[in-house]
């Protein structure tokens, strides 16, 4: 019988406030489970703006603790009502003047497994996220789920494929990739490395895009979130890059094991001649 793991990616609209925003996403996952949905993650600081246009420290104020803040906590309550894995990735103070861009995952019964902080930091016109953030800390984990072994990478992270790689070392079958990227800057490249990273790896990812223009910049997030598989194809049509969606995809995790025999290419590594790439 085949491992079909049906899983959901989000991408939505600014509404303009914390608590609209969480419980709109409270009912895109509840429509998820009514499809059958047994995974589902968000968009880069999902439950806020892009506040990253601008520097400008009131926007201290989106950041909270995890796991202990309202909004995991909110999200642990939604995955024991659903029976979901959730990836929620929000803005996380851990101490004073400790912030990261930051990912909790938790599983279907409700248990916080963990989280992921972005290790690769822009500070770039529009992105200036090294005014908020931390470097990530905690590696690359990926977390034992009910539907299997999740993995995730946040937005910039996702130019850089030493991570990739070490979430497929680590076991990944399924890796989100949260964002918050706009036209003209990179959107060339949002249909390239994933599905070159999803080809390298050999596992699927979830590629989530925010959409719409946001109140702190002129940012125009273009959406056109996807499921890719290990052999680069997209699992059904790609989203629109107007307009809010939930897209739900059943993924083959089976195909996961075929492309690595096929291909080969953990086999054929050589981490023995690499020693160059983590030279400063």
């Amino acid at each position: 019988m085949a491992n079909v793991v049906r899983a959901a990616l989000v991408q939505a609209t600014w509404t303009g406030d914390t608590v609209s925003m969480v419980d709109k996403h409270i009912e895109h996952a509840r429509e998820a489970a009514r499809q059958g949905a047994k995974v589902i993650g968000f968009q880069e600081v999902f439950n806020a703006p892009y506040f990253c246009q601008v520097q400008e420290p009131e926007h201290y104020a989106w950041a909270e603790p995890v796991p202990d803040g309202p909004t995991v906590t909110r999200m642990r309550e939604l995955a024991r009502e659903t029976g979901m894995v959730i990836v929620v990735p929000v803005f996380e103070v851990e101490q004073s003047g400790f912030y990261y861009n930051t990912a909790a995952v938790i599983d279907a019964d409700g248990t916080y497994l963990g989280k992921y902080r972005k290790h690769h930091i822009p500070q770039v016109k529009g992105f200036w996220e090294k005014y908020y953030f931390k470097p990530g800390n905690l590696g690359w984990p990926v977390f034992e789920t009910a539907v299997g072994k999740v993995g995730v990478y946040i937005c910039y992270d996702r130019h850089f494929p030493e991570g990739w790689r070490q979430l497929g070392l680590n076991g990944a079958q399924l890796v989100y990739n949260p964002s918050a990227t706009h036209r003209g800057l990179s959107a060339h490249l949002w249909q390239l490395e994933q599905p070159a990273a999803a080809v390298a790896n050999e596992y699927f990812i979830a590629a989530i895009n925010r959409v719409g223009r946001e109140e702190y910049g002129d940012n125009d997030f273009y959406g056109t979130s996807y499921f890719v598989d290990p052999r680069g194809k997209f699992v059904g049509e790609v989203a629109s890059d107007q307009r809010e969606e939930l897209v739900v995809r059943d993924l083959d995790f089976d195909l996961i094991e075929d492309v690595r025999q096929q291909w080969a290419f953990y086999r054929d590594r050589r981490p023995d001649a690499y020693e160059g790439l983590v030279q400063p």
